[in-house]
């Protein structure tokens, strides 16, 4: 049976720290995942909308297999901005990759689209989000915040808020993983109307309510419900982490089985219009190599518990002024 680590969030991987910053009046935000020592790092796109900086370089093929923070926003292609207030901040502290006496903090980013979620975005030439990047990354701690919250604070889904969500899992071999995700579907996370997730199943007590699935499944749970029908205007973006050591390709892998939590928590996911992505990390903190069962552990772990962070994103919404759609906590039935 799977257990959660002492805080339930991705920051029970030993060497990572989380920063939150949001704008209530933008509807927007930045949250920043930062490694205490260059991780091992990979990636994974199956949206068909994504919006990203420097997810080359994460191939295992390609040279640098190590980052040192990753970073979600909003905002839309502007919110890539984020990353060069992040970078900038890393510089300062002279963290990054050496090359001839130069420091390079690398620092692959991923966005949302919340341009038109109710929040005012005329912010004039610049946008905001290189400054909310540089600030989040001084925030940066083992607990945060989740629900309407950094990158998740503008986020919405199918007839719902969305939000950010963090879950971790212990496994019997002593490592943790963790998953964190803003969630900004173009699909619902509860199974039709009602306020039962499609998570369910993986639920660790009673971290998003304790309702299980409805029974019978109601009609509607087979109607596809979605947030708009137009194109690029969502994603669930998403970092998954343990303290395991892993190759680039294992980190990569990981990435990928961490897809499967947005299939068992999100209907439809991976639409053209979601820009769907995994960040993984593998911080090695725990000293730990796996054994081929304990890696398939790992690996399943990862699904559950993205889709256990996909659902406490929604789960944790709170209302906030000129919102477009009501929050969990309002559904009945």
């Amino acid at each position: 049976m799977f257990v959660t680590g002492p805080r339930n969030l991705i920051t029970d991987v030993m060497g990572l720290r989380v920063g939150n910053v949001a704008d209530d009046r933008l509807k927007s935000g930045v949250t920043v995942v930062l490694c205490d020592s260059p991780a091992v790092a990979g990636v994974q796109v199956l949206g068909g909308a994504p919006g990203t900086r420097e997810t080359d370089l994460l191939e295992p093929h390609n040279s640098v297999d190590t980052v040192n923070a990753v970073v979600l926003a909003g905002g839309s292609a502007f919110g890539l901005d984020a990353a060069s207030g992040v970078q900038a901040g890393l510089r300062e502290q002279g963290v990054g990759f050496q090359v001839r006496g130069n420091t390079i903090p690398i620092i692959p980013a991923a966005i949302l689209f919340d341009l038109a979620n109710g929040g005012d975005k005329n912010w004039g030439r610049y946008p905001p989000y290189r400054e909310m990047g540089y600030e989040a990354l001084q925030r940066a701690a083992p607990d945060f915040e989740i629900g309407t919250a950094g990158a998740g604070s503008g986020a919405l889904t199918a007839g719902l808020k969305g939000g950010l969500g963090s879950a971790s899992t212990m496994l019997d071999s002593g490592v943790h993983i963790g998953a964190l995700a803003a969630v900004n579907a173009t699909g619902s996370v509860t199974v039709g109307r009602t306020r039962h997730f499609w998570a369910s199943p993986f639920e660790i007590g009673d971290e998003f309510g304790g309702h299980g699935y409805p029974s019978p499944i109601p009609a509607d749970a087979r109607r596809i419900l979605l947030k708009f029908r137009d194109k690029l205007a969502s994603t669930t973006v998403a970092v998954v982490a343990t303290d395991a050591i892993l190759t680039p390709a294992a980190a990569k892998r990981l990435a990928i089985a961490s897809h499967d939590g947005f299939s068992r928590s999100i209907w439809p996911t991976h639409t053209p219009a979601d820009g769907d992505l995994v960040f993984a990390l593998a911080t090695g903190a725990s000293g730990k190599v796996l054994s081929g069962d304990e890696a398939i552990d790992l690996y399943a772990a990862a699904g559950a518990t993205m889709a256990r962070a996909i659902a406490r994103g929604v789960f944790a919404a709170t209302p906030e002024p000129n919102d477009l759609l009501p929050v969990w906590s309002s559904r009945r039935g």
